[in-house]
């Protein structure tokens, strides 16, 4: 099948606009490579530093004539999904010899969790996590002994921070070694249920603690389709996974499998093999088109629209918004995983999950299929799927068909026949709107404004029952540079008991929502932010606004607005507590939303 014309010209289009970055990283890259190991070059004293606690294999590292790799790790156990790290090391240096290869632990990262900060003002340093993530990998790899990367991680800002170090290092090869969702829990629309009642005071403390405790229930990712499990949808579509690895649970004998795999192919791609594939060659504009061509198709979280152009950006490659919205219109939406539908994320795993979309997007020229990756060259490797075959790890051709078409379907017989993802502008700036799980008679949603600087704020007028007509709720000062951009997940429940009481509701933000957010129509990162005098800082209660998903715009219907002054706010009280008085050079110097809201690139 020959390449979808969309998909040939806007990558096209990055291609050009990405002319001089590119070529500029790609120079750069190339003369890191042309150095050789890099062992080589350290004095005997920097070496012996780097050696003294590595036991047998010192002699090895000061040969230099066995790959050394580098383990960059996001372990914590707060978050579930990393808990699974803890025993990741044990695996790869017993992996690593049997490879011949040498293993050392570089550096750690850190790895907060949102499902802890939601509604919290830790919440607010989560954004920024990234940026520092990407800092942290960056120290552990300056020590400049490592032939390959392996990135272990999973959630929210993680993978995105690690991939933003492993283009930096890209003159070496990355692979990304994930842990698997959990087992699943209570069905998705039972917690939901009972978090709604909570809201409206028909459900006990007690109740909604138990939902949740059954719903997060071991070590593994949430099960359903958030950022944290689209990041690893996205590792496998650009090819940094190997196949077929990201949704197998932790604690399987296929998991440790696949982790070992990872571990012996990581040696193979080194300059010191006849394979090699560093990192800032896999990580080309293919790539992030691939990517965004399976965020479209699953219905994918709306993190990854702020975290692929920072991304991408790290290896010379430059999106826009208009790339999103152009893939948008012409990848098929294909997946119902929760909260775009019932089915969490091992169901869709069983119904046929990465393989058969990937299959199926290849066959309708919707992926670059000659794209580079760890595995091999072309993405068709990623239409194969493990399996252990007495004890064995092998890969067979995925499925051909749905086993479930509830849950995936093929491209000539989607969901929808569009992405889940609108970019929105207008009077109002730039923003993006989710619309995988919005009913089509709430795509367009034009009602009186009623504007809040605080979700706690939306939350009180609820609880006072201010809300009883149709309303678009605007919460401004939410933007990077007003107090970190944090998700404004917590307001789901409120925003879903308003539409279920028969109201049309939108939200307006310069903010985020997670990617577990879902029915409610939600116009997110508007850019410029209030903060800095955007369109938002000059609405005003009761103005009529507009929200149209089909139009893609965002306007304020009132003739005198473009004239208004904008409005400023007291953001004191974002300047302190848990740990915020420490990002105030973020704050300041962090870039918009409509470029990745980045501080490091």
């Amino acid at each position: 099948m020959s390449l979808h014309p969309t998909i040939a010209q806007v990558t096209a289009r990055i291609r050009a606009r990405s002319e001089a970055s590119r070529g500029t990283y790609l120079d750069r890259m190339a003369k890191a490579v042309s150095a050789g190991p890099v062992r080589a070059h350290l004095s005997c004293g920097n070496q012996a530093h780097a050696y003294a606690a590595m036991g047998s294999d010192k002699g090895a590292l000061a040969a230099a004539k066995v790959p050394n790799i580098g383990i960059v790790t996001a372990y914590n156990d707060m978050l579930s999904a990393h808990q699974p790290f803890e025993r990741y090391p044990d695996i790869i240096r017993a992996a690593a010899k049997s490879s011949g290869a040498t293993v050392q632990v570089a550096g750690g990262v850190p790895a907060m969790c949102d499902g802890v900060t939601q509604g919290q003002p830790g919440m607010e340093l989560s954004l920024f996590s990234r940026d520092v993530i990407a800092l942290a990998a960056g120290v552990a790899l300056s020590h400049n002994c490592f032939d390959a990367a392996l990135y272990l991680g999973v959630c929210d800002k993680i993978v995105p921070g690690l991939i933003m170090a492993a283009a930096t290092f890209g003159h070496i090869p990355a692979v990304f070694v994930p842990a698997g969702p959990m087992p699943s829990g209570i069905p998705n629309d039972e917690k939901s249920r009972v978090r709604n009642a909570y809201a409206e005071g028909k459900a006990t403390r007690e109740e909604l603690m138990a939902a949740e405790m059954a719903s997060y229930h071991g070590p593994g990712t949430c099960t359903f389709y958030g950022t944290a499990n689209t990041n690893q949808m996205l590792m496998e579509f650009m090819g940094l996974h190997l196949p077929g690895t990201s949704f197998v649970n932790p604690g399987t004998p296929l998991r440790e499998a696949l982790t070992t795999a990872a571990v012996h192919r990581a040696a193979a791609i080194t300059a010191l093999g006849n394979d090699f594939r560093p990192a800032g060659e896999i990580l080309d504009e293919r790539a992030y088109v691939n990517g965004i061509v399976g965020l479209m198709a699953t219905g994918g979280s709306t993190n990854l629209v702020l975290h692929l152009p920072a991304m991408a950006r790290a290896s010379g490659v430059l999106l826009d918004l208009q790339d999103f919205a152009d893939l948008s219109e012409a990848v098929p939406l294909m997946a119902k995983v929760y909260p775009n539908g019932l089915a969490d994320v091992n169901h869709f795993h069983a119904a046929g999950g990465l393989q058969f979309l990937i299959s199926q997007l290849l066959d309708a020229g919707l992926l670059h299929p000659d794209a580079k990756t760890i595995a091999g060259d072309g993405l068709a490797l990623y239409r194969q799927e493990p399996v252990l075959d007495n004890g064995r790890l092998t890969w067979r051709d995925g499925p051909k068909a749905s086993l479930n078409e509830k849950i995936v379907r093929p491209a000539a017989d989607p969901f929808a026949p569009q992405g889940g993802l609108r970019q929105l502008a207008g009077n109002l700036g730039r923003g993006v709107i989710k619309i995988s799980a919005v009913a089509a008679d709430r795509h367009v949603i034009e009602a009186p404004a009623r504007i809040f600087n605080t979700q706690d704020a939306v939350k009180a007028a609820f609880k006072a029952g201010e809300f009883t007509t149709d309303t678009i709720v605007v919460v401004r000062f939410q933007g990077p540079q007003a107090n970190g951009m944090p998700e404004l997940h917590s307001l789901t429940p409120t925003l879903s008991i308003l539409q279920d009481r028969g109201l049309r509701v939108a939200l307006v933000t310069d903010g985020r929502m997670s990617g577990a957010s879902g029915k409610v129509p939600a116009a997110i990162h508007v850019a410029p932010e209030a903060a800095c005098g955007g369109p938002l800082a000059r609405l005003r209660d009761g103005d009529l606004v507009r929200l149209d998903a089909d139009a893609g715009t965002l306007t304020a219907l009132v003739p005198d607005f473009d004239s208004r002054v904008p409005v400023t706010a007291d953001l004191s009280a974002n300047e302190h507590g848990i740990g915020r008085e420490l990002f105030a050079a973020f704050r300041r110097n962090v870039g918009s939303a409509d470029t990745g809201a980045a501080l490091v690139l």
